[in-house]
């Protein structure tokens, strides 16, 4: 048994040094997509909560980027990758204490197989990231406490420490409620007596003390941020869509890699169909967290529009269960790599590298026929993470020249009118050029910069300003209801964006002189 012990220890670790390493070059290459800038203002603008998210992403980049003094994107992705890594060796862990050693070692090939868990909680920086290692760090004490009715004295100071991974999930993201609910509903349906265990209480008062900077926060912002997620799952007044629930499931499925949610789903029938398993107090409890999420998400995308990654620690939560049947398929003798872990495998390199060579070059031509130069590049997706920093350069030349030439003041602001174009002029542009950034609309268009303009002392009256937006997202300043009649429009100059030769899309840059808004 010592002999298998350190056979898989030893492949486990050139997974976890192999996957760090690529997930490395891809944190380096690519420019940051819209939702990671926009985290990284949590880190530069840092409050007790936000408008979007609790505080916990913008606490890792802090800290891994050590208050921002390393800002390049690969530090500010750092603890992406960092836990990334970590959470492949936690999953292995809990497939460990399911059944073996090389049930967690699938465990561990499924997780990096796995899109969501490879790429986007563990390249891109986003709230997922630090979430999923606090749910898997949850499930992981969890399972070491059992047998359930085992109340010795260390169990119920893991107790305690599963409080703590809660109440700090809960600071990642609001859907940890999830994982929560899940233990309890084990406790309520499986072992009562725990709810006779005072830790169990003293548990959940910890959770709910080291949630309470997002609570002081919605109590100083009328609880925005509960208001806004509410409207964004709620139901009521919209009519079944099966295009949206399709579009939620088949998302799902990519996102977990299609082989990887196949073998999860063969899993999940397998322990369902086996008494053995069906009663392990274990296989119960990862039913309990991850099937609620799973299904809640499936029942509001019947009626409107959802994303694929918020029930991805659902997911995550099922793929010991994959890992399970293998291992029983496999037997004691089993293959390190089962065919199908290969094919994941080989099905997530050449993804990313496919798109990481879209990305840069375009190869694939996603253009529509006829398109304008204002609807140039609409509809390439990959161009997220593309363009912003020929933009930074281009804007510091123009601006040079509009300072040299008396057409626009030193430092004039930059606006924007919504919040994901506004966190990457934040980033690629005024930083350089040591502008400010605001952005003019109602708040479910900007988002953090209701905030952030106030921050900064508000758009100053009378002001020259700079108004930038692109043929992606094309949005004329001469619309925007908070800017006033009276403000002179100077026509845009375009700046052409360039991939692999070709231009891929446009910004417009339009000057605007004595910047009035009005009172609505």
């Amino acid at each position: 048994m010592e002999i298998k012990r350190i056979y898989f220890g030893k492949n486990l670790s050139y997974l976890l040094l192999f996957s760090l390493l690529i997930r490395a070059v891809f944190a380096f290459s690519i420019e940051f997509s819209n939702d990671e800038v926009y985290y990284w203002t949590y880190a530069l603008y840092p409050a007790l909560s936000h408008f979007d998210h609790p505080p916990m992403v913008g606490w890792l980049i802090e800290i891994f980027t050590v208050n921002l003094y390393f800002d390049h994107e690969f530090f500010i992705r750092l603890a992406s990758i960092v836990l990334g890594t970590v959470n492949t060796w936690l999953i292995y862990r809990l497939g460990c204490k399911l059944l073996d050693e090389r049930t967690g070692w699938y465990a561990a090939l499924l997780y990096t197989a796995s899109v969501y868990c490879f790429l986007i909680a563990g390249i891109f920086i986003l709230p997922d990231t630090p979430q999923l290692f606090f749910w898997l760090l949850t499930l992981n004490l969890l399972f070491s406490i059992q047998p359930w009715n085992d109340y010795a004295p260390k169990n119920k100071r893991k107790l305690l420490l599963v409080g703590v991974a809660l109440g700090l999930g809960m600071l990642s993201k609001y859907t940890t409620a999830f994982l929560a609910g899940g233990i309890l509903l084990y406790i309520l349906f499986f072992n009562r007596k725990w709810f006779n265990v005072k830790n169990l209480y003293l548990s959940m008062l910890i959770s709910a003390l080291l949630f309470l900077p997002v609570i002081i926060w919605n109590f100083q912002n009328d609880f925005i941020s509960f208001t806004f997620h509410s409207a964004r799952v709620g139901t009521e007044g919209y009519q079944v869509n099966f295009q949206t629930f399709f579009t939620e499931f088949f998302g799902e499925i990519l996102y977990s890699n299609p082989i990887v949610w196949t073998i999860s789903m063969v899993g999940l029938i397998f322990v369902l169909s086996r008494k053995k398993y069906r009663t392990n107090p274990k296989v119960q409890l990862l039913l309990l967290v991850s099937l609620p999420l799973i299904f809640t998400f499936w029942f509001i995308s019947l009626f409107r529009s959802t994303l694929p990654h918020w029930t991805g620690p659902g997911f995550v939560s099922l793929l010991p269960l994959g890992a399970l049947w293998l291992r029983e398929k496999q037997g004691y003798r089993g293959r390190l790599f089962p065919t199908g872990i290969i094919a994941a495998l080989v099905l997530l390199i050449a993804g990313c590298c496919l798109a990481l060579v879209q990305i840069k070059t375009g190869f694939i031509n996603l253009d529509q026929p006829n398109e304008t130069m204002y609807a140039k590049g609409k509809n390439d997706f990959s161009l997220d993470l593309y363009g912003w920093r020929q933009l930074g350069d281009k804007f510091e030349e123009m601006a040079n020249q509009d300072v040299a030439s008396g057409t626009m003041p030193p430092q004039s602001p930059i606006l924007s009118h919504r919040w994901f174009p506004a966190a990457n002029f934040e980033y690629y542009v005024a930083q350089p050029t040591r502008r400010l950034v605001f952005a003019v609309g109602d708040l479910n268009s900007i988002h953090k910069y209701y905030w952030i303009n106030q921050r900064n002392g508000g758009i100053p009256p009378h002001c020259d300003a700079y108004y930038i937006t692109s043929s992606r997202d094309f949005h004329d300043p001469a619309d925007i209801e908070a800017i006033s009649p009276q403000s002179t429009i100077l026509p845009p100059e375009a700046i052409p964006i360039y991939r692999n030769g070709k231009i891929a899309y446009y910004f417009f840059v339009y000057r605007i002189k004595g910047l009035t808004l009005t009172s609505k």
